[in-house]
C-alpha cells in the first residue's frame, strides 16, 4: 500500500497511542471515540474476557487444620495461563456431562509433610495432569523471584493433602476468579473542561485536587475561556494491569474481539441476516432464545400485554389471577399451600 496517498486524508477512525509497556500493564491512549465505546470496552475488558480458573476441586484427602471449602476457594483464586484459551470450549457449549480435555484442564496436588516443620504448599505444587492445547495453558501463573507462587496453606507433621482440581473456561461477569485484570484505569478530560465532575473543595480546587499524570497530554484551559456547551470527549486514558494469566496486549485484543462478536451478534439479530461473514460465535441468550423465538417472547405475537419468555399461556400477573410460571403455579395466586417446594 501507498501510504504518501493517505497524507491527505481525515484521520477519523479509532486510534491508539501506547504509552508505556511492561510485561505486566500497559498504558494507552484511545482517540477518535466517543464516551460509550470507550467506556464498553473497559467493561469488556473488565468481566468478560475469557480466561482459566479452577472452578471444580475433588478433595480425596484433607487433614491439614483448613476445611474443604477453604482451600477450594483459595485454589479457584490461583492465576492459570490463558494462552489460546480459545481453544477450549465453554462447559455449557461442550457434549460432556461435567467435564472432558476439550472444556477443561485437570491438575492434581498432592503434598504430604513427614518432618517436624511446618510444610507450606505453594502453587508451584499444582501439577497439569491432562491434554492441554499447548505446554502454558492452565499451569499456575508464577512471577515470584522465588518461583513458589501463592500459598495454598500449611501442614503439619503427618498432615496430607491430595485433590484434583479442574480448571474451566469463563468470564469474570460469572466471577471474579476468571478476572483477566486487577486494574483497569480509566479517565478523559483530566482538566475537567467538560465539567462532568463537580468537586468539592473548601479554599482552593487546584490545590487540593492535584492533576493526574494524564493532564500533561492536553492543554489547560484558557482562564476566561467561555464553556463549549457542545464539547464531546475525545481523547481516552486506560491503564491496564494483568494478573499474569494474559499478557496486558492480549487482554485488549481479546476486548475488541468479544466486542466485535457482541456487536456482530446484535446486527445480526436485527437484521436477520445469517449468511453474511460465517457464524457469529458470541450469542447472547435472550429470554425469546430460550422457546426458539415461540409464542412467549417479549413483545411477540400475542394479544392483551406482556407474557412470559417461557411460552406457557400465562397472560395474568403473578400477584394476582394464579398467573403462571415454568415451574407452575406462583405462590400468590391459585396455590393456597404456600410456597411450592
Amino acid at each position: 500500500m501507498d501510504y504518501d496517498a493517505m497524507d491527505g486524508l481525515e484521520d477519523t477512525g479509532p486510534r491508539v497511542t501506547v504509552r508505556e509497556a511492561a510485561k505486566s500493564s500497559v498504558g494507552f491512549v484511545l482517540t477518535n471515540v466517543d464516551l460509550a465505546f470507550a467506556n464498553s470496552l473497559r467493561r469488556i475488558i473488565l468481566a468478560e474476557v475469557p480466561t482459566m480458573a479452577i472452578d471444580l476441586v475433588e478433595v480425596e484427602a484433607n487433614t491439614s487444620v483448613l476445611a474443604d471449602e477453604f482451600i477450594a476457594h483459595r485454589l479457584g483464586l490461583i492465576p492459570l495461563n490463558s494462552k489460546d484459551v480459545d481453544s477450549i470450549l465453554y462447559t455449557r457449549d461442550c457434549d460432556c456431562e461435567q467435564y472432558c480435555d476439550n472444556c477443561s484442564i485437570t491438575l492434581t496436588l498432592h503434598a504430604r509433610c513427614t518432618s517436624n516443620e511446618i510444610m507450606k504448599i505453594y502453587a508451584r505444587d499444582l501439577v497439569v495432569g491432562s491434554v492441554t492445547p499447548n505446554d502454558q495453558i492452565g499451569r499456575p501463573v508464577i512471577s515470584d523471584a522465588e518461583g513458589l507462587g501463592s500459598v495454598i496453606g500449611k501442614l503439619r507433621q503427618g498432615q496430607e493433602l491430595r485433590m484434583k482440581c479442574i480448571a474451566k473456561k469463563g468470564i469474570a461477569k460469572e466471577h471474579a476468579k476468571w478476572a483477566p485484570t486487577s486494574a483497569v484505569g480509566f479517565e478523559y478530560d483530566p482538566h475537567n473542561k467538560l465539567r462532568h465532575l463537580d468537586l468539592w473543595y473548601e479554599d482552593d480546587p487546584i490545590k487540593e485536587w492535584p492533576k493526574s499524570k494524564n493532564a500533561e497530554w492536553e492543554e489547560p484551559p484558557l482562564e476566561g475561556a467561555p464553556f463549549n456547551y457542545d464539547a464531546q470527549p475525545s481523547e481516552f486514558y486506560f491503564d491496564v494491569e494483568s494478573i499474569g494469566n494474559l499478557e496486558p496486549d492480549a487482554v485488549i485484543q481479546q476486548g475488541i474481539k468479544v466486542m466485535q462478536q457482541k456487536l456482530a451478534a446484535v446486527i445480526q439479530e436485527l437484521t436477520g441476516d445469517e449468511g453474511r461473514g460465517g457464524e457469529v460465535e458470541y450469542e447472547p441468550r435472550s429470554p425469546g432464545a430460550m422457546n426458539g423465538g415461540a409464542v412467549g417472547d417479549y413483545g411477540g405475537g400475542i394479544e392483551g400485554g406482556y407474557t412470559t419468555p417461557y411460552g406457557n399461556g400465562g397472560n395474568a400477573s403473578a400477584w394476582g389471577g394464579g398467573g403462571q410460571t415454568p415451574y407452575g403455579a406462583t405462590p400468590y395466586g391459585q396455590n393456597n399451600g404456600g410456597w411450592a417446594a
